[in-house]
Formats: structure tokens, C-alpha cells, sequence
């Protein structure tokens, strides 16, 4: 990739040290890219260079991810991911902001639309809308005791285990693949080179925190989501890849909660969509916006 590159800074959220990524331009309409759960800022590089001429593009690492630091107790509630966001926006200080979520990152930048929809002015969400209608009943007929018990027990098996080490940056690239076998190698080597630490033995591992694999109950629940949705005031585009194992947000039922959004399916793509197919989730974006 060429010019322009972003520059790294910080900022201070419910006393955590998180990392976000600027691509300069400050003086446009603010947009900011918020990445999925054990990804980082660096996996819209491409997103980003393509918008920097016309955005200013903000980039940050959630809690737990990235550069950002890790919860001391591993804990990582959603409202705490939507405080982060509110602070940075907060601190930019450029309302209204355009936000382009994937995944938990869309997840937190529909909450954060819901509760200041006057400080947002046109959102994206990549297959960012959660569990199905039906994964969500499922769920709350299962007895808040026992799923408070399978968290404790998930939590000390994670806490037994030892962290996954790859002895070359090749043997990442390849686990990188083998989640998504859409990606490139070019893909796969900027996503991976951008996702490890190395370790002192010279092997690598994930920056994520491997807590984040167990989310914990939280405050509130997605049975309330339609709350956030319905209060949602700006223009809203939900994208779905037809190779995921997302539900239909329109056949679902759950786009009608929203007072102005439209649906765009992917063929041939997946969960990461906006990797899978870029040319075209460019062109939807670039017409959307």
C-alpha cells in the first residue's frame, strides 16, 4: 500500500489507555472505522486510504484489541466499548460523525446512534446487528444461573490454557486463512503483520486479549437492542454477506425497527465482507455516503 499512512495516538477511557489511528484531513467531515472483536484498526487500511481524500478517517483500537490496552479483570461489557466511543467522539469534538461498523464494532456504533442520534450523521453496519431473532429466544429461555455457571466455567478452563504461539509469521498468515478463505495472502500478510506481538523465543500471538472470547453478562441485553435501533434518527445502510452465518436482518424482522434504513447482500462474501468484496462494498459505501 502507498501514501497516505495514519498516524498513532492515544486517549484515556474509564482509566484505560486505547490506541486510535488518524489519517489526517481534519478539516472534512469526520468518519470513523469500527473493527470487529479480536481484529484491529489496521484491517481497514484499505477502507481508509480509499476515503482519506474525501474524510477524515479515525480508526481506533477497541479495548482489548490492537494497541489498546487489556481490562486488568478481563472483562469486557458492551457499555464499557460504547463509553470508549462516546469518549473519543467527545474528545475529537467533530459531531456529527459518520461511523462504519463490522461486527461488535457495529454492534457498539448502533448503541452509540440509539443513545446520541443527533451526534451521528450516517451509519454503516457490517453484519453488526448480533444474534438472530431465534439465537436470541433460545438464549433467554436458558436460566440466568446457568449461564452465569457456564461463564465461570469457560473463565477457568480459559485461565488453564496456555496462549497459542506460532513459530513464523507464515503459520499466522495461515490460521489467518483458515478463518476466512476469502482473503488474499497479500490480505491475510497486512491483516496478520498488523494482529501479532512478538514474544521473546521469536514466535508470535494474537494482540487481542484472549478474555474476549468469553464475554460475560453485561448490562442490558439484546432482547432491548430495538430500543437503540428505533431511536437511530440518521440515514442507516445494514450490509450482510450471503457466505455468512448472519440472519437476514429484512426477513428476520429486525430492520423494520429502524425509521430509515436499507439492506445490501454481498455474493460471494462472509463474515468480513468488506475484505471479501471490496471493490463493490467500496462502491456501495461511496454511494451510500
Amino acid at each position: 500500500m502507498s501514501t497516505p499512512a495514519p498516524t498513532s495516538h492515544f486517549y484515556t477511557s474509564l482509566r484505560m489507555r486505547l490506541h486510535y489511528l488518524d489519517w489526517g484531513n481534519s478539516a472534512a467531515p469526520t468518519l470513523i472505522l469500527v473493527h470487529g472483536g479480536c481484529d484491529h484498526a489496521r484491517s481497514w487500511d484499505w477502507t481508509a486510504r480509499a476515503l482519506a481524500k474525501d474524510y477524515h478517517v479515525i480508526a481506533p483500537d477497541l479495548r482489548g484489541h490492537g494497541d489498546s490496552a487489556w481490562s486488568a479483570e478481563g472483562s469486557y461489557p458492551m457499555i464499557n466499548f460504547v463509553y470508549d466511543l462516546a469518549q473519543l467522539i467527545e474528545q475529537l469534538g467533530r459531531e456529527p460523525v459518520i461511523l462504519v461498523g463490522h461486527s461488535l464494532g457495529g454492534s457498539i456504533a448502533l448503541r452509540y446512534a440509539g443513545l446520541f442520534p443527533e451526534k451521528v450523521a450516517k451509519i454503516v453496519a457490517v453484519e453488526g446487528l448480533g444474534l438472530s431473532p431465534n439465537s436470541i429466544a433460545e438464549k433467554a429461555h436458558k436460566p440466568a444461573t446457568d449461564q452465569w455457571l457456564d461463564w465461570i466455567g469457560k473463565r477457568r478452563k480459559r485461565a488453564r490454557q496456555t496462549r497459542r504461539h506460532y513459530p513464523t509469521i507464515e503459520a499466522a498468515v495461515a490460521r489467518m486463512r483458515e478463518r476466512n478463505d476469502h482473503l488474499s495472502v497479500e490480505q491475510a500478510m497486512h491483516l496478520t503483520i498488523h494482529g501479532v506481538n512478538r514474544n521473546e523465543d521469536g514466535s508470535y500471538r494474537w494482540k487481542f486479549d484472549p478474555y474476549l472470547n468469553d464475554l460475560s453478562s453485561q448490562v442490558g441485553d439484546d432482547t432491548e437492542l430495538p430500543q437503540f435501533w428505533s431511536r437511530i434518527a440518521c440515514p442507516t445502510l445494514l450490509c450482510l454477506g450471503l457466505d455468512s452465518w448472519a440472519s437476514n436482518p429484512v426477513k428476520d424482522g429486525r430492520a423494520a425497527h429502524f425509521q430509515d434504513a436499507r439492506l445490501v447482500e454481498f455474493a460471494e462474501a462472509g463474515h468480513w465482507l468488506h475484505h471479501d468484496q471490496f471493490d463493490r462494498f467500496m462502491a456501495e459505501l461511496r454511494d451510500f455516503l
